[in-house]
């Protein structure tokens, strides 16, 4: 391979923190204000322009019920139901009283609340600014470097959070990593202007699809709280690529955009003949599922976290069923709580229905809610380091639950916990007692 070489070079220090935290998702955000609300001093950087990850620039604006599945018990709270009450009272905010009783948020103000926060919490923020390598000494992570408009900048702290969602800070540190054999594929979100009353959007894609490239695959749309005659359309996935590899996610960033226009043009053509359907806002990055997961003490397994085994010191309650998006066949797979299996293919083409509680030979009450502990955050190497979102560990089926934000919220807020603790104690990740977090995030509000 042709190479050219880079001289070496001094890169200036040009931040210092207790606590620096990569990726500015909720899943970054909530950790860089946990640790902050507990007296660090917090640096979170962000590639993009805004906060608010997948939620924000992918557009995905659906949080899930903070309710046990009996809706008797509140098991989810923290910063994702401060939030929530938040946006509830700017009217940003509506409640889908469903199975899932999810919240329906306008991403455009969730952002601009994260901003708030972030300000308000005395958290030092780095926007447009990418991660490019990090440093490490020994057994500790010593700085990581950045690049931005002022150029090329090392930034040093005591602690450092990786919420890049591909995992990019472990990677580099050479930390196991590993990719399921069944990834879920992303899907491109836009914003749909047009009267939808009346239409089929799924018989249309089931009958006149292939006229616009736009195959017989799974998908769902919601409504945009406080925005009239907009819809959400997460109607296609894109299927065959990594969206951890470069070139993939240039390939999956424009072949979604092609799928967009595809619906958009198919509704024109087909759709009600009073009304013109537009793109309203179309997201600025896909929504991506899942890429790498990184090694760490706990494995989140299907079986346990269906069935509610129960943790002394838990970071995370959840109720989102397994929920697992095919790679290949345009169809996705349901495991509830309560037992109820559902496959659906394409455009609700063909259905096939279950109980795995019965088929494992289960009796009694179901679990009303899902635990993980503080291990799924600690690894074996680096006492300042955790990685925390989408690259948690867990086996296919595990993380087709907690891979939604609800869930990855939680670990934000774990790991900004553990950070500030392991600082105050001057603790390593792989010492911290679990249940000195556990008690923290339940003093800071969360339902544990």
């Amino acid at each position: 391979m042709d190479a050219i070489y880079e001289p070496a070079r001094q890169i200036p220090v040009i931040r210092e923190a207790d606590v620096c935290v990569l990726g500015g998702s909720c899943t970054g955000v909530f950790a860089a204000i946990r640790a902050a609300r507990l007296g660090m001093k917090v640096l979170l950087i962000e590639k993009e322009g805004m906060l608010g990850g997948a939620a924000v620039g992918g557009l995905i604006n659906i949080w899930h019920t903070l309710m046990d599945t009996e809706n008797r018990e509140q098991v989810i709270a923290g910063l994702t139901e401060e939030v929530i009450s938040l946006l509830k009272a700017r009217r940003a905010l509506t409640v889908q009283n469903n199975r899932s009783s999810t919240y329906n948020f306008n991403p455009m103000e969730l952002t601009i609340l994260l901003d708030e926060l972030i300000r308000e919490n005395g958290v030092d923020l780095m926007l447009h600014t990418a991660y490019a390598s990090a440093a490490a000494e020994g057994e500790r992570v010593k700085a990581v470097i950045v690049e931005n408009k002022d150029g090329r900048g090392a930034v040093k702290a005591s602690f450092f959070i990786d919420a890049t969602g591909d995992a990019l800070v472990a990677r580099d540190l050479g930390l196991p990593l590993y990719v399921h054999d069944y990834i879920q594929p992303p899907t491109p979100v836009f914003h749909l202007q047009g009267n939808l009353h009346g239409v089929d959007v799924d018989g249309l894609i089931r009958a006149h699809g292939a006229e616009f490239g736009l195959p017989d695959d799974w998908g769902w749309s919601t409504h945009v709280a406080g925005l009239e005659g907009i819809s959400m359309r997460a109607d296609q996935h894109i299927f065959g690529l990594r969206c951890d590899r470069a070139d993939d996610l240039t390939r999956a960033e424009v072949e979604g955009r092609r799928l967009v226009r595809g619906l958009v043009s198919l509704l024109q053509a087909y759709g009600r003949s009073d009304t013109h359907y537009a793109i309203s806002n179309l997201c600025s990055s896909l929504g991506i599922r899942e890429t790498v997961h990184v090694r760490t003490r706990f494995r989140a397994e299907e079986f346990a976290l269906l069935t509610g085994q129960r943790y002394d010191d838990p970071i995370l309650n959840g109720t989102y069923p397994v929920d697992v998006h095919h790679p290949d066949d345009g169809g996705i797979s349901f495991k509830y709580l309560d037992g109820t299996r559902t496959t659906i293919w394409g455009k609700g083409t063909r259905t096939e229905t279950g109980n795995w509680r019965e088929e494992a030979g289960l009796s009694g009450p179901p679990a009303a809610y899902y635990q993980v502990p503080f291990s799924i955050l600690v690894g074996e190497r680096y006492g300042n380091f955790a990685a925390a979102g989408r690259m948690v560990n867990a086996d296919t089926g595990a993380y087709g639950a907690l891979r939604v934000m609800v869930n990855l919220n939680q670990l934000g807020e774990a790991a900004g916990v553990a950070a500030a603790l392991c600082l105050e104690r001057g603790e390593t990740m792989q010492t911290l007692d679990g249940h000195s977090v556990t008690s923290a995030l339940r003093k800071g509000g969360s339902a544990l």
